[in-house]
């Protein structure tokens, strides 16, 4: 009997502990560890924000959804990992693995610039679902005394999808509030333009995202590297300020700081290099999905960005790490296989959306080409995630990790399968295609 603990309750690490369940026979025991009892909706937490919607309708009982699919679950923090002897401690308890799944999300960098918050500086940060519960308190008392907003990300920062769609929230709800008249919302971010997202661009996203804000009367400054945070201004390198009565911009992510601390498994900023299977190159039984792993930058920026891990990247990571390690226990008689990496990034405003697919979310080394890059905007997309983060939802109560029918619906919106083989592929030739819709 072989014993598989997964890190983490997440976007990831929930699907995949599902998939290990649904792949593997019942002698082979389970075990989640997380340092939370609630699995939350991360996507949802601007409406949180906003108090667009309770925290409570985006989080789920994970004692409830794991003890009637045989999967433990454990309550803490893990303090250690001992690669050589597959040890794992959380506080005073050890636990032996034969295979562990590292899928603990991001911890943040609050300490990179001074005056960044919410913990210690006076920003706000809609990362974790304590963050977003202390936005909202203070979007509840900004509303009584509305002024300027800042919304944006510091250099380091990645998947800055968020921070628009907060942006463009934020004068959505001012102008259902009868408030917009008295608020200014700016944008500051480290991209060389909106839209770049820190891969480049997608189709002609950055055309879509200048009118959009354009339209929607938001100021953006670009190329902006924060140094310094007061208590009511932004400072930036070039000596400008910009001033607010509201901020929330993003940190940049670090790995966990038990991945940190072991020596020889993380680089600096504590991501795991993987293999195409997932597998740490040292240590076989240690596999990684999700925020944690090293993803290199699409392409060099004047200033530092990190390349998103979104949502469905991740979940098609857990998937193709639930295959191999079935395959090492002898369950599948199948090859390996690695994930697509194939990002889609929904953003909702409120009353429109963009959507972006990014297929690979990595370009093509030789060619610095994606098979199919995507924009799509319109009022469809805020729908199409109100009716995501209900799907999601239903998904984990009942136990689903990727159903068919999901399959097919990401194919039908041209994606391939979630996993590819890792065998060689015959050389084919074809055109790459940039899309929009609008």
């Amino acid at each position: 009997m072989a014993h598989v603990v997964v890190l983490g309750a997440g976007l990831g690490g929930l699907p995949t502990a599902y998939e290990l369940r649904h792949l593997l026979p019942k002698s082979h025991r389970i075990t989640v560890i997380s340092d939370k009892p609630q699995f939350t909706f991360i996507p949802s937490l601007p409406l949180v924000a906003f108090d667009l919607t309770p925290l409570k309708h985006v989080q789920l009982d994970l004692e409830r959804l794991l003890k009637k699919r045989d999967i433990d679950l454990i309550l803490g923090t893990v303090t250690h990992l001992d690669p050589h002897h597959q040890e794992i401690r959380v506080g005073d308890r050890a636990l032996q693995y034969d295979y562990v799944v590292v899928s603990t999300g991001a911890a943040l960098d609050l300490d990179a610039i001074p005056g960044l918050g919410p913990d210690n500086g006076y920003t706000h940060s809609v990362c974790n679902p304590h963050h977003a519960e202390l936005a909202r308190d203070a979007w509840q008392e900004f509303e009584r005394n509305p002024g300027s907003i800042v919304v944006g990300a510091v250099p380091g920062a990645s998947c800055l999808g968020p921070a628009y769609e907060f942006a463009l929230l934020a004068e959505y709800v001012l102008r259902k509030r009868g408030l917009r008249d008295r608020a200014s919302v700016t944008i500051v971010t480290p991209e060389p333009y909106a839209g770049h997202l820190g891969i480049g661009g997608m189709a002609d996203s950055r055309q879509l995202v200048a009118q959009l804000l354009q339209r929607r009367g938001v100021e953006v400054i670009e190329n902006a590297e924060i140094t310094q945070i007061n208590e009511k201004q932004v400072i930036l390198a070039d000596g400008r300020s910009v001033t607010f009565q509201y901020a929330m911009l993003l940190p940049p992510f670090l790995g966990a700081q038990f991945l940190r601390d072991t020596p020889g498994l993380t680089d600096d900023k504590g991501f795991l290099p993987i293999l195409p299977t997932h597998q740490h190159p040292d240590f076989p039984s240690i596999y990684s999905i999700g925020v944690t792993i090293q993803l290199p930058t699409p392409e060099v920026t004047p200033l530092p960005m990190g390349a998103p891990k979104t949502g469905q990247m991740t979940e098609a990571m857990g998937m193709a790490t639930a295959h191999n390690i079935a395959v090492d226990l002898g369950v599948i008689a199948s090859e390996k296989v690695g994930s697509n990496m194939e990002a889609i990034c929904m953003a909702d405003f409120g009353d429109s959306g963009l959507m972006f697919i990014a297929d690979p979310v990595i370009p093509d080394p030789v060619t610095h080409q994606r098979r199919r890059a995507v924009a799509l905007a319109g009022l469809w997309i805020s729908w199409a995630k109100a009716v995501f983060e209900v799907y999601f939802l239903m998904k984990m109560r009942l136990g689903l990790a990727v159903p068919w029918f999901e399959r097919l619906g990401l194919r039908m919106l041209g994606m391939s399968s979630l996993v590819r083989s890792l065998q060689p592929q015959p050389e084919t030739s074809g055109a790459v295609t940039s899309q929009k819709t609008s």
